[in-house]
């Protein structure tokens, strides 16, 4: 019995009861190895000392103080080193608890920006189809992912959509890349033309996609081509790097790889790493100094913002990352583990694509190769392999809906940054028995 609102409502999770490094163990003494961090989460794995220590140092010299009232010198601290490392002009961070929040909080940030320059006509976000930005109801709004929308669209906002970057899919026989590419950057222009460029707030886009498509990277030079289209006609870039941000691909922010730089950055998983639910925004310099040579303030603020104990926990992350050189450990490993797969998968009749940056790795299920055909939905496949892989003592993280919110499945992975060669060759050991598995329960009877 539980009185807890579980998120499936008939059956409850094994209960957690410890955690060390990259394996998780449940009340029946089962121990899982965690392939996902969660969801992207935990990159320095669980009950890391360092971590432990700086937010037991923390709580015992002041567990909270209000954004209304105080800053903390933790938070300073913070933001001083996150805004260091970040693309050229983004001086400004806001802490928040968690991702929905940042994208909340970029927005908001973004619409008042407008506002306070006179051009309160804007009003409107473009976004892509096949995103996820969070599950707030603006959040909501901006993202693509069908699935979680779909009750709730008449409460949300309304955002024009364009193609996803997704060159598995979309890319058509005999079309080069480069002609790929320019086509999705004419269809942003198109959009950005038919809404009318006075009237758009921003376009919204993750580096690369999470949860709803899988791990799906830009082809070169889409960002580049998205920069130039905001600069030309006056609309900000918001990067969502939620998941795939804070070292996860193999830089500190996952943007930089493609050679530009956003006018706001959303932040959260891997900034607290698991141990304290925190999110930010970075912003461009001349975002915020609009709002303090007008207005003065920017009209916006949750209770638990700043938290200290949370910004002491994601300073101690930011740490050990730098100390013990784990962005260039998760660009080796994501290189190795991306041959594992390749080793593994890249033969297999229900595999159709293997993807990622770093450790952000995904694989792409097709009931036939050939024709990338994917599998029906209601074989409910990614539920499966979800099944089997727990019961072989593995957390992956599958979802269904790859291709339009209601056809295909993939499976996520993003290993702790941890992660050694060996405990990466036991998670595709692991993988491989867990797709066959749910592949022969999955079967039409």
């Amino acid at each position: 019995m539980t009185n807890i609102i579980h998120r499936n409502l008939r059956q409850s999770p094994p209960v957690a009861v410890s955690a060390s490094g990259m394996i998780v163990r449940d009340q029946r003494c089962n121990s899982y190895i965690d392939a996902s961090g969660g969801a992207a989460v935990s990159s320095l794995g669980h009950g890391h000392p360092d971590i432990l220590e700086a937010m037991h140092r923390q709580i015992d010299i002041n567990a909270y103080a209000h954004t209304a009232f105080f800053t903390t010198e933790v938070a300073e601290e913070l933001a001083a080193r996150l805004v260091a490392g970040a693309p050229e002009g983004l001086t400004e961070a806001y802490f928040v608890s968690g991702g929905s929040e940042a994208m909340e909080t970029a927005m908001k940030l973004a619409r008042q920006y407008f506002v306070e320059s006179g051009e309160p006509q804007r009003t409107k976000f473009i976004a892509r189809r096949q995103s996820y930005h969070g599950n707030t109801l603006g959040a909501l709004a901006v993202g693509g992912n069908e699935w979680r929308r779909r009750q709730f669209a008449p409460l949300l906002i309304d955002v024009p959509r364009v193609a996803p970057c997704y060159e598995y899919r979309d890319r058509m026989e005999g079309q080069t890349q480069a002609d790929y590419t320019a086509s999705l950057l004419r269809e942003l222009e198109a959009k950005i033309v038919e809404t009318g460029p006075e009237n758009v707030i921003g376009f919204c886009a993750e580096p690369v996609v999470g949860a709803t498509g899988g791990a799906i990277p830009p082809t070169r030079g889409y960002f580049q081509g998205v920069r130039a289209l905001c600069d030309k006609y006056g609309v900000l870039f918001i990067a969502d790097e939620v998941m795939c941000g804070m070292g996860r691909t193999g830089t500190m922010y996952s943007i930089s790889q493609d050679g530009v730089a956003p006018d706001i950055i959303t932040i959260g998983k891997g900034l607290g790493a698991g141990y304290q639910p925190i999110g930010g925004v970075l912003a461009q310099g001349r975002l915020v100094d609009r709002l303090r040579q007008g207005s003065g303030m920017f009209q916006h603020g949750h209770t638990y913002i700043g938290h200290p104990v949370a910004a002491a926990a994601a300073l101690a992350v930011q740490k050990v990352i730098e100390r013990d050189g784990l962005l260039a450990q998760v660009r080796t490993r994501g290189e190795t583990f991306m041959g594992m797969l390749r080793n593994a998968f890249g033969r297999h009749p229900h595999v159709g694509d293997i993807r990622g940056r770093g450790l952000l790795l995904a694989l792409e299920l097709v009931e036939d190769r050939e024709t990338k055909q994917p599998f029906a939905p209601e074989r409910k496949l990614h539920a499966a392999v979800k099944a089997c892989a727990m019961a072989n003592g593995l957390m992956v993280y599958p979802m269904g809906g790859t291709i339009d919110g209601q056809n295909g499945d993939h499976i996520l992975l993003a290993p702790p940054f941890i992660a050694s060669d060996a405990d990466l060759s036991e998670i595709v050991s692991r993988l491989v028995e867990s797709v066959d598995g749910a592949l022969r329960q999955s079967s039409p009877r």
